[in-house]
């Protein structure tokens, strides 16, 4: 036999060797994969109080109008170099005319001031913060690699409306908006 002969004989002999190996090598009795997932910062917040009643002990100007508003926050952070923030912004400022407001209050220094306490791992703003129509002010503030209870952690603001004479009689409301952010 002739070398060309053997390497015609030789070429689709191997050939379907390759083949058949390939063919095999897609079906098993197991099989593996390899699973991946990219975790990602994230937080979201629930209001627990819709309506934050704020009422005054006594009736002789001596006591502000206070009442408190509770939430439940959870919150995920960037391992290295991440952080977060609980905000709130007075959205819709008192109504009907006539009584508080944040934004021109009858007299000066007429306020609504808070004070805010987070469960770990937040904290809590520092001291009385006064609230504002125009920008969002600090509630709490989350570090790197914060984590929260799979049911959420929870916090409180503590509200205080000074109590003016000026103010006329009725039921004034405004709604407050807080916000959540995670890096």
């Amino acid at each position: 036999m002739t070398m060309s002969r053997h390497l015609s004989l030789l070429v689709p002999g191997c050939l379907v060797l390759v083949l058949t190996g390939a063919a095999h090598a897609q079906f098993a009795a197991t099989g593996t994969t390899t699973v991946s997932v990219a975790i990602a910062p994230e937080a979201a917040l629930q209001i627990n109080t819709p309506t934050s009643t704020l009422s005054a002990a006594g009736t002789t100007f001596n006591n502000n109008y206070t009442g408190s508003t509770s939430l439940t926050y959870k919150v995920r952070t960037t391992k290295v170099g991440g952080s977060g923030t609980i905000t709130l912004k007075v959205t819709t400022d008192f109504s009907p005319a006539g009584g508080p407001s944040v934004l021109t209050p009858p007299t000066a220094g007429d306020t609504l001031a808070y004070t805010c306490t987070l469960t770990s791992p937040g904290t809590g703003c520092s001291g009385s913060q006064v609230s504002s129509t125009a920008a969002s002010t600090p509630v709490g503030t989350f570090g790197a690699d914060a984590k929260s209870a799979n049911a959420g952690n929870g916090g409180s603001v503590a509200w205080t409306l000074t109590n003016n004479p000026q103010y006329s009689t009725g039921t004034y409301t405004a709604t407050v908006t807080f916000t959540i952010s995670a890096t």
